[in-house]
């Protein structure tokens, strides 16, 4: 059975994103629908999706691709709201959906078990429906769903522990997890991080280091699940290490078979999940037994309203608390109207996360009954997923359109690093020139050609560096190697984002494959990276 789920699976990811490409539809609210059609057919109505398969399999790997394409100049400048979002409003939405969901009957242990499991935004839906956003905004909207789902599972987990008796409430108990489970991720992942980028500094051939970086969200999230603490801030913080240090470590090579393979890794294993979601909600019609259907459907509409307007109350209270508190002028700076705001607000799907959660709702308590109220939880759960993506995603685009969000600066940035690459080539032109012994044709040819690129502040045909059929190879290689010194001096200074520093680093990355093709390099093949120095002209090395 499991061979035919994968097939099945596959063949509805790729055929429901045509039809949603073709028909302009979202992609996650068909996939659902689509999932939801194949849950109903008879081969495949009982399938299941452990809790386990999401959080061990799933999550990992996509956490950790969202968290290296993050800007982390971004969640620097604006680490204290996605703090309070990934905290407190978990907390608060936490409390409000349980109180809903007590009114509809479902005892408090039990209602704020459903409040952990859908109070977290999900990464996943989050990059599905955040197109058209400016950087800041996708940014904060991404750390946020980083970060929140460390906050959730960790309330979830002391829900779950009084519901089924296996503990009482405390509030010191509670504090202390939720302390460790920060402390702990962010410590395991940057311990192994480390760790990593040890063994990256001895990886250079293209497969293995393609492959290790298969490795690493895996080996932050075990050791921190293991450990008690949070698996998911593990993976983050791992990831955005990673993006910081990767660019001096890892070959131009690596990253060119790495990117492509990360890319559809991620986009098969999203649609998976929103087809596995929607299989789900069938199931989980038939599954209700605690309460009544049409209960069950005026809950989950009660809880997806508390979770979007509770959002919505807090995006419009909580940035005039701030101003009040703190009129530093740099913070006047960043200050945005209430019209630019609301599509922050109204961005808060849900997904995997939550359903993983509400799976995860044991069936038997400590004593050895019968736990009522897990049916419930996953029908509810299932519906608030469906809701926010089908009303929030598909009306996203419209919001952000009437909102006028500023431009991004993402474009002016990369002009920006283009044109100063292209000068610090120029100026470091003549010390290569003289080493290679170049003819002085070539050379002037090649000032020539950076001179235009550096006014203009783009890249002849698309391209990182000068033609390499024009020019002798050790000097584009050289060349090269002082366009990648550049651009991370030019990010570690903070003129330019991290997603810039990688859009100009993947045209560098794909003239130094080209150059490789055309004139390879023997000590490209082999050996670690030589100390930086004005005889140095192995590509790649600073990658």
């Amino acid at each position: 059975m499991g061979l035919e789920i994968t097939v099945v699976v596959l063949a509805a990811v790729l055929f429901f994103t045509w039809a949603a490409r073709r028909l302009r539809l979202s992609e996650p609210v068909l996939l659902l629908v689509g999932g939801c059609l194949i849950g109903l057919t008879p081969e495949f109505d009982s399938v299941a999706l452990p809790p386990e398969v999401v959080l061990l399999l799933f999550l990992p790997a996509l956490l950790y691709w969202e968290s290296i394409k993050t800007s982390l100049r971004e969640i620097r400048a604006n680490l204290r709201p996605i703090i309070l979002l990934a905290t407190s409003l978990v907390l608060v939405t936490t409390v409000t959906v349980a109180a809903t969901a007590h009114a509809f009957g479902l005892s408090w242990p039990v209602a704020f078990m459903l409040g952990a499991a859908v109070a977290p935004t999900d990464a996943v839906a989050v990059a599905a429906v955040s197109h058209g956003m400016p950087r800041r905004a996708v940014t904060m909207l991404r750390a946020e769903s980083l970060v929140n789902d460390g906050t959730a599972l960790a309330l979830f987990a002391v829900a779950a522990g009084i519901a089924t008796r296996e503990h009482t409430f405390s509030w010191s108990d509670t504090a202390l997890r939720l302390l460790w489970n920060y402390a702990g991720g962010v410590t395991i992942g940057a311990v192994i991080a480390l760790l990593l980028l040890a063994v990256r500094r001895r990886v250079h051939e293209p497969m293995l280091g393609a492959g290790l970086s298969l490795l690493v969200p895996f080996a932050a999230y075990l050791p921190a699940e293991l450990a008690h603490a949070s698996g998911v801030l593990a993976v983050v913080t791992c990831g955005l290490i990673t993006s910081q240090a990767s660019p001096r470590l890892i070959d131009a090579r690596i990253r060119v078979q790495a990117t492509p393979f990360w890319d559809v890794s991620c986009f098969v294993l999203n649609g998976a999940l929103f087809v596995l979601v929607g299989m789900q909600l069938p199931s989980a019609v038939r599954g209700l037994e605690s309460i009544s259907l049409s209960a069950a459907l005026w809950a989950a509409l009660a809880v997806s309203g508390a979770v979007i307007f509770t959002r919505l109350g807090w995006s419009y209270t909580m940035p005039y608390v701030i101003r009040a508190l703190d009129r530093r002028p740099q913070q006047r700076l960043r200050r945005v109207g209430a019209r630019q705001r609301l599509p922050l607000a109204w961005a808060g799907v849900r997904g995997a996360v939550s359903l993983a959660a509400a799976l995860a709702v044991p069936t038997v308590t400590v004593d050895g009954g019968r736990l009522v109220g897990r049916d419930a939880i996953v029908f509810i759960t299932v519906g608030v997923i469906l809701i926010t993506l089908v009303l929030l995603g598909q009306t996203l685009p419209a919001i952000v359109r009437w909102a006028r969000m500023p431009a991004d600066p993402g474009d002016d940035e990369e002009r920006l690093a283009r044109r100063r690459l292209s000068a610090a080539a120029l100026e470091a032109l003549p010390t290569h020139v003289e080493r290679l012994n170049v003819p002085d044709e070539i050379a002037d040819r090649t000032a020539t050609e950076l001179r235009g690129l550096a006014a203009r502040g783009s890249e002849a045909d698309g391209d990182g560096a000068v033609d390499p059929y024009l020019v002798s190879a050790s000097l584009s290689r050289a060349i090269l190697q002082v366009k990648r010194t550049e651009l991370i001096r030019l990010r570690d200074e903070r003129l330019i984002d991290g997603t810039v520093l990688q859009r100009v680093q993947a045209l560098l990355d794909a003239e130094e494959v080209r150059l490789d093709l055309a004139f390879p390099d023997p000590a490209s093949t082999s050996g670690p990276p030589a100390e930086q120095g004005p005889g140095r002209d192995r590509p790649g090395d600073d990658a």
